[in-house]
């Protein structure tokens, strides 16, 4: 919300098309409408960011995977690109589902102005509900509104938990816990055997038995700093490919089939 001029920001973030600095001369009359499709912007998206003191709710819904050359954890929402398994036809999540922090901050979103080592708050101006007089205002007399003020609270809360993430990953990093596994799916054949099994993913996960071989002070250590929690709720989540398949089963067999 101040001058950018040769401010040049930088990073590309998921679901966003157009974000561009908050600026009251620029977008002093824009405003978020609300939709009756509010998440269907994730409906396209089969993985999404996670912090890691999300990990203990995002456990219940979603296999808590680490991916990428940064070990990036995600919440696996989709058994294939494009799929989200947890997002219906009308936008909205499965009721019993954890939405998690990086989605509820759309349309807002943090840049990183390099150059004058600040962050900046963006709104997407490619998304449907920001628009010319929308109900919630992003500026009221010049100043931003309540609804801006709250998220600009919303995304430094996310931006310290993101610091937070960043430094349980040099640590699981540090002591090498993470190794490479795959999620399988064996489906039935029409006689009920089963029948090849087949590969649904290949990501990084904690080792049960690199975590079992640290030393005894190492393991205080990530109890007492609240890690080792964190690592088991990642481990218990892996269960949840289970559900993963389940529902990507439910969802063909309620898909509409063609007439020839």
């Amino acid at each position: 919300m101040t001058d950018t001029n040769n401010s040049p920001l930088e990073g590309n973030v998921l679901f966003y098309t157009n974000p561009e600095p908050l600026d009251q001369s620029i977008h002093g009359g824009l405003g978020v409408n609300p939709t009756d499709k509010p998440y269907a912007f994730v409906a396209q998206t089969n993985v999404v960011p996670l912090t890691v003191t999300e990990f203990s709710a995002a456990a219940l819904s979603y296999p808590i995977i680490f991916t990428g050359e940064n070990r990036q954890p995600v919440a696996v929402m989709g058994l294939r690109a494009n799929e989200n398994l947890f997002v219906a036809d009308d936008g909205e999540f499965r009721a019993d589902a954890y939405v998690p922090a990086y989605v509820r901050r759309y349309p807002f979103v943090f840049a990183d102005d390099k150059q004058n080592q600040r962050l900046i708050l963006c709104i997407d101006r490619g998304a449907s509900i920001v628009a010319e007089g929308g109900q919630n205002p992003l500026f009221v007399d010049g100043q931003p509104s309540d609804y801006t003020n709250m998220a600009m609270e919303f995304c430094n809360n996310f931006e310290q938990e993101r610091l937070r993430t960043e430094g349980f990953m040099t640590l699981i990093n540090e002591l090498d816990l993470l190794d490479i596994r795959e999620a399988h799916f064996t489906p039935r054949n029409p006689d009920g055997t089963p029948g090849q099994p087949q590969k649904l993913a290949e990501y990084y996960a904690v080792s049960e038995d690199k975590l079992r071989a640290l030393p005894a002070e190492k393991l205080v250590e990530l109890r007492d700093n609240g890690a080792l929690g964190q690592i088991y709720a990642h481990l218990v989540s892996l269960v949840g490919w289970d559900r993963l398949i389940a529902l990507a089963v439910m969802r063909q067999a309620q898909a509409p089939t063609s007439v020839n």
